[in-house]
């Protein structure tokens, strides 16, 4: 059906093609108008896609041999989840970390996508980030429950309520509370209102 547009640009230099190929899938995202960011996927290049300073989720040595060992065998299967990063053409790492480090740092890896990385982009504010990789990190089961209390920390310190971080990030109060007593945050809750569900 499109082979028409692409027929002429079949020689094109591949930097051109990636140009084509992100203006017609944005194109087509419209034409749908499901609201979905894994609808639009882009090709960015991989030195653009920085990673997060909060992401809490760790992966073993061995996993992610694993992980490598997929991308080579299966190829990507799935798109780096980005927000804008503060300079125009930058992007920070939502959700996809280690996929992004093993595109960009592992040699052949990052030959067989030609330095580009597919992504799919939130348009969120920090906290809004902070609680999408959590989101996703806990969905998945991989979740290192310190680093989740920095996590929530960091919502405080943005004037969310304990309801609204329960909320956005699927914790019951209770489970907010020991979250702060595993991180001895207790300055931050201070004077603030938990579950009575113990007693």
């Amino acid at each position: 059906m499109i082979n028409h547009i692409l027929a002429p640009h079949a020689g094109a230099p591949f930097d051109e093609k990636v140009r084509i190929y992100n203006e017609i899938t944005q194109e087509l995202y419209a034409f749908l108008g499901l609201k979905h960011p894994a609808l639009h996927t882009t090709l960015v290049p991989a030195d653009s896609v920085q990673g997060n300073d909060y992401n809490p989720n760790k992966v073993a040595p061995p996993e992610l041999e694993l992980l490598k060992l997929s991308i080579r065998k299966d190829g990507l299967t799935m798109p780096v989840v980005v927000a804008g990063g503060k300079e125009e053409g930058s992007w920070v790492v939502v959700d996809g970390f280690h996929r992004t480090a093993i595109c960009a740092g592992t040699k052949d890896i990052r030959e067989s996508l030609k330095g580009y990385l597919p992504v799919t982009q939130l348009d969120k504010s920090l906290e809004d980030r902070v609680t999408a990789t959590v989101r996703h990190n806990m969905a998945r089961g991989t979740h290192q429950i310190a680093l989740t209390a920095r996590l929530v920390a960091l919502l405080k310190k943005h004037n969310w309520s304990n309801e609204r971080i329960g909320k956005e990030l699927g914790m019951d109060a209770d489970e907010v509370l020991r979250l702060k007593q595993i991180s001895g945050l207790a300055e931050a809750f201070a004077n603030k209102q938990f579950s009575k569900a113990w007693e």
